[in-house]
């Protein structure tokens, strides 16, 4: 007998929690059910509200990350402000460097850190003057006019007029 006085003190555990439900919960779920017919608690005819939503036919969407193509002129005066003109070359930005301020050991530092860093981003590099350099980042293409093409231009353009 014990075994079924356990099983009886466990069920009415379980069950207690129903018998003192809020019925102030369901008398009001019961008010809103007037609205339409029901039976057996399901509704035989519900009512739908729509909100007509407006399709907006638009072609251009805008990029919200475009900032269109930066160029950023630096001229750093020490190795430090290396660190700097990488994350330009991270933000997609192209780096025209300009080391006439530095000494010829600190400037060909920043050139190697800056020429492995834009290796390293796929990006490209090129001289353009005298202690004058561009760095590209990828989405930047970097064309440089070959030696024998600025020949054949000077020498078309420079022929004497007759």
């Amino acid at each position: 007998m014990a075994v079924a006085d356990k099983f009886k003190s466990i069920i009415d555990f379980l069950t207690s929690s129903f018998d003192g439900r809020d019925d102030s919960i369901y008398s009001e779920m019961m008010e809103e059910a007037e609205d339409y017919p029901i039976q057996d608690n399901l509704a035989l005819n519900p009512s739908y509200s729509q909100t007509e939503q407006k399709m907006q036919n638009t072609k251009v969407v805008s990029h919200p990350n475009y900032r269109g193509y930066e160029v950023m002129v630096c001229e750093p005066r020490s190795y430090e402000d290396s660190i700097s003109l990488v994350k330009h070359l991270k933000d997609r930005k192209t780096v025209v460097l300009n080391l006439h301020l530095l000494d010829k050991e600190q400037a060909l530092r920043i050139v190697d850190f800056l020429c492995g860093a834009t290796h390293a981003l796929s990006g490209s590099q090129q001289k353009i003057g005298d202690s004058v350099f561009i760095f590209t980042p990828v989405n930047v293409a970097l064309s440089a006019e070959s030696q024998k093409s600025k020949f054949l231009r000077d020498a078309l353009w420079n022929q004497p007029q007759a």
